[in-house]
């Protein structure tokens, strides 16, 4: 489902915040990426879908090219990887119906994305993908009415309305009290296990990795440091990936 070769991504000046990654993910995989702040798990997460502009090598997701892709062809591609992020980034004065649709706007018009005018089944499928994170009853809220966790939930629910076949998910509990976690990294469990979606989602946090993961690939410095199951996670790879 995802294909990395060579990934490698250079920042102004002259940082590198990943070397010459090589990464395979396979369709119905959940990828918890771990490692430190500062290690590369949110470069690459955002190098996947070209939010970050890879320096060298290639991504793939759903078969199709992402580096290189034009602006037409990135916008097709973009429908199919689903994105959730630390920070939400809800319009927070626009009820949660509308942050939903967002997820559709890959599919419709410009103008009428912008004057809101999104098809009938558009909107019955973000109240679905509302219902499926408990959220159903706050469709007409204001984002900036809910809490931290609700509104984190409101953003997996528009990733959900894009239909994604890929969804990476960057931190999304590292905003939210500890007691939260469980709540939405339990959404994110039954998205991957009753659709079949492939998730990527980075975290800092061990025991949450071991927890969730079918597969934890550790980084450490810009390097892929561990690559497999969470059984194989002993306190030597621990510290191969956090340091000593």
């Amino acid at each position: 489902m995802i294909e990395v070769l060579g990934l490698r991504v250079v920042r102004p000046p002259a940082t590198v915040a990943l070397h010459q990654v090589d990464l395979a993910v396979r369709q119905g995989e959940f990828v918890v990426v771990l490692g430190r702040s500062g290690a590369g798990k949110t470069t690459f997460l955002r190098a996947l879908n070209r939010l970050v502009e890879p320096t060298a090598g290639s991504v793939r997701v759903a078969g199709r090219l992402v580096t290189g892709a034009g602006a037409v062809e990135l916008r097709e591609i973009r429908r199919q990887i689903g994105m959730v992020f630390q920070q939400f980034n809800l319009v927070k004065r626009a009820p949660v119906i509308e942050n939903v649709l967002a997820g559709r706007l890959g599919y419709v018009r410009p103008v009428a994305s912008v004057l809101g005018r999104f098809p009938a089944a558009d909107r019955e499928l973000a109240r679905a993908c509302l219902a499926q994170v408990g959220l159903a009853h706050l469709a007409d809220r204001r984002a900036d009415t809910l809490s931290g966790g609700e509104q984190q939930r409101v953003a997996i629910a528009r990733a959900l309305a894009q239909r994604p076949a890929v969804i990476l998910a960057d931190e999304p509990t590292a905003s939210l009290d500890p007691a939260l976690t469980s709540s939405i990294m339990d959404i994110l469990r039954t998205i991957n296990q009753e659709h079949g979606l492939t998730l990527v989602v980075s975290q800092h946090q061990l025991e949450t990795a071991l927890a969730y993961a079918s597969r934890i690939v550790g980084f450490r410095r810009g390097r892929v440091a561990f690559d497999g199951p969470p059984a194989s996670v002993t306190p030597s790879v621990v510290r191969e990936i956090y340091g000593e």
